[in-house]
């Protein structure tokens, strides 16, 4: 029965290989974008709110659809999405006569495919069946993790042997994987995520039940805490820091992604061994510690240092805070993962976008921007602690 399924657990690894995709190449190009085409960094910092925007309307309204569609209908119409925004952005901005208008429309496409990606392939991976679905949970989300680790690594390699202004010949190589992975999900096995005979709690239950709204805050918090210094690690290390690009990107966001995709894999491999919640705690008191490192630190070794122990730090929290929302509330259904998703990507789109606008109001100091999001992991401390507390929701 397990190898039946293992075209479709691999095709989930992929999928969120596809959605690092989206979600980590635009910002590697920031600083591009505002000397080619004259875009200012509050514009860019649009981009990033844009794209989670997008992405937690899509969770939003995705808990009304899916199930009505169907969840193979609508992670092909995901991957589609995907291959389409970025496709977008090699020939929208030459189209239309504003180029910052067209990037925002190829933003806007391949959020819809990100949003979905985000809300089906956990529930897709939940329904396969596995000796440990924690464990399982983790291990898919490093797969995020890797998939950026290679975006960073192999467009910093390809912008320094061919240059940075060939950057729309590597957003039409990076499309190719939604393709692929989209045409694989057309047949690949997929298992109901609820039981025969049950029905999944609707938005209105899940609503009503005091554990979701602590979940909720441990899903905007966790994504907060990622992305608050995932997003700006490539300019901050080059603006702020004063390094080059190649090294900026390198040492800044391809260093933090390892080093997250490690805890994810680490907790894959020994998560029967771990208490969920107190590896979460200690994540998040780490987490707390690394934004003081990048925040306070004269040195901007230490405070590249503080990067990638970030990255250390919130592995588990994502993945995390989907495991125990699977355990407690264990009928929430294609409604529960929607709307954690749409959390989720609220505190991605929250988290850069505070350090953006904090940054902007003592003249672009990114220091200062990721010193206030220290708010996020302490919240998802106080939310882990509460959950702990909580009885099972059936």
């Amino acid at each position: 029965m397990k190898d039946k399924y293992q075209k479709t657990i691999y095709a989930c690894f992929i999928g969120y290989v596809v959605q690092a995709v989206v979600n980590n190449f635009v910002p590697l190009l920031f600083l591009t974008f505002e000397k080619t085409y004259g875009i200012p960094l509050r514009k860019i910092t649009m981009l990033i709110t844009l794209n989670f925007g997008i992405q937690l309307i899509v969770d939003l309204l995705s808990a009304g659809f899916v199930d009505k569609i169907g969840y193979r209908v609508s992670i092909v119409i995901a991957h589609a999405a995907s291959a389409l925004g970025l496709l977008g952005l090699v020939v929208l901005p030459n189209l239309l006569p504003d180029a910052y208008t067209g990037i925002l429309l190829s933003v806007m496409i391949y959020a819809i495919g990100g949003g979905l990606i985000e809300v089906l392939i956990s529930p897709i991976m939940e329904s396969c069946p596995t000796d440990n679905k924690e464990k399982a949970m983790s291990l898919l989300h490093s797969f995020y993790c890797w998939g950026h680790v290679a975006v960073v690594l192999i467009s910093t390699c390809f912008f320094k042997i061919f240059g940075i202004e060939n950057w729309k010949i590597l957003a039409c190589v990076w499309a190719i994987i939604p393709i692929v992975n989209g045409l694989i999900f057309v047949k690949a096995p997929i298992a109901p995520l609820v039981e025969e005979g049950e029905n999944g709690m609707t938005i209105l239950d899940l609503c009503k039940e005091k554990m979701f709204w602590i979940l909720m805050l441990m899903m905007i918090c966790a994504g907060a805490s990622e992305q608050a210094v995932s997003q700006w690690a490539s300019t901050f290390a080059e603006k702020g820091l004063g390094v080059s690009k190649a090294i900026g990107d390198l040492a800044g966001p391809m260093a933090f992604a390892i080093l997250m995709g490690s805890a994810r894999a680490f907790y894959g491999k020994f998560g029967d061994k771990i208490d969920l919640d107190k590896f979460m705690v200690g994540s998040g008191l780490l987490c707390i510690g690394s934004y003081l490192l990048i925040s306070l630190s004269p040195l901007p070794q230490l405070s590249l240092l503080g990067c990638a122990i970030c990255g250390l730090s919130v592995g588990i929290m994502w993945p995390g805070s989907f495991s125990k929302a699977s355990a407690v509330m264990r009928n929430g259904g294609t409604a529960m993962f929607a709307l954690l998703a749409l959390g989720g990507d609220l505190g991605c789109s929250g988290g850069p976008t505070l350090v953006g606008y904090v940054s902007s109001m003592f003249s672009e100091d990114l220091k200062k921007g990721i010193f206030a999001a220290i708010v996020f992991p302490v919240l998802l401390i106080v939310g882990t602690a509460l959950s702990g507390k909580k009885r099972a929701v059936k």
